[in-house]
């Protein structure tokens, strides 16, 4: 991660006390999941296994100007992404955004005052669902196993997601696994990080990706215009999203898809996921 891409962001006088800091503890980059801007705070550093509290003691107009670089000055063009409550910006980093929420007809339609930046570190881990590949390819059938990734908050399993994509889409030349078309519906852009349509992360070649779209519309849209060999989403559990996946698995889609939980308990706990796990819709179940 080259942290240059989160530091041009920030006014002079923070970009030189960040600078600094990584500058002098190269650690602390490889260590550095989140930035955490408040008005009228100091800046807090959220490291690995700790946190990191500046002194430097942020003003309302300083959130400002990092909003409007974040916007490239035009924070209207931005104003669903803010609505929504987070931009993602160029390296697949996420800037979520707090502030006074305008609603009207129960939905948010403008954040004003905006009191707090959480720069949220996008990274990649190459290579580390090598572990479980083997578990839930199909190699008879040359496709995969309809899988279901299952594990708590902040526990990787978008992360396990985004390379098992990225290699069964490029195709893995050592157990002569040739690659697929994934269709990859990225609700809120966590898993491709797209900035201007492209992805910043590495989800493979053979992969389309459909963002800022409800992950039941996004699978159908997919199915319909790009024919997927297997669709792929995050962080399943609406009756919309399920009625969406049989959709694909009776178009002949195979999917893989994660989910929140500790145990098979809690997938009992969701009626809908568990009613694909019993009649054997899912085929694999990996918790992390």
């Amino acid at each position: 991660m080259k942290i240059e891409e989160i530091l041009r962001y920030f006014p002079s006088n923070i970009y030189q006390i960040l600078y600094k800091i990584f500058e002098e503890d190269e650690k602390i980059i490889d260590e550095v999941r989140e930035i955490r801007i408040k008005a009228q705070r100091p800046i807090v550093i959220k490291l690995k296994d700790s946190d990191f509290i500046l002194e430097y003691i942020v003003s309302q107009t300083e959130i400002l100007s990092i909003v409007e670089k974040i916007c490239e000055n035009s924070i209207y063009a931005y104003k669903n992404q803010i609505c929504d409550g987070y931009i993602t910006v160029q390296g697949g980093h996420r800037v979520g955004i707090t502030g006074t929420c305008v609603i009207e007809d129960g939905k948010i339609i403008n954040v004003k005052y905006i009191s707090s930046l959480n720069f949220r570190i996008a990274r990649e881990v190459i290579g580390c669902s090598n572990k479980i590949l083997p578990s839930i390819l199909d190699i008879e059938n040359k496709t995969v196993f309809n899988t279901i990734i299952v594990s708590p908050p902040a526990k990787g399993k978008t992360t396990m997601l985004r390379d098992i994509v990225r290699q069964i889409s490029n195709g893995i030349k050592e157990i002569n696994f040739v690659g697929k078309t994934v269709g990859l519906v990225d609700e809120r852009g966590e898993i491709a990080a797209c900035y201007r349509g492209i992805p910043q992360n590495d989800v493979g070649v053979r992969t389309d990706v459909i963002e800022n779209v409800s992950k039941d519309l996004g699978m159908r849209l997919l199915i319909r215009s790009m024919s997927p060999d297997i669709i792929a989403c995050d962080e399943i559990g609406n009756s919309h999203d399920i009625e969406a996946i049989k959709y694909a698995f009776f178009s002949g889609v195979k999917g893989i898809f994660t989910a929140h939980g500790k145990n098979m308990d809690d997938l009992k706990s969701n009626v809908k996921i568990y009613d694909l796990i019993e009649n054997k819709q899912i085929e694999k179940i990996v918790f992390l």
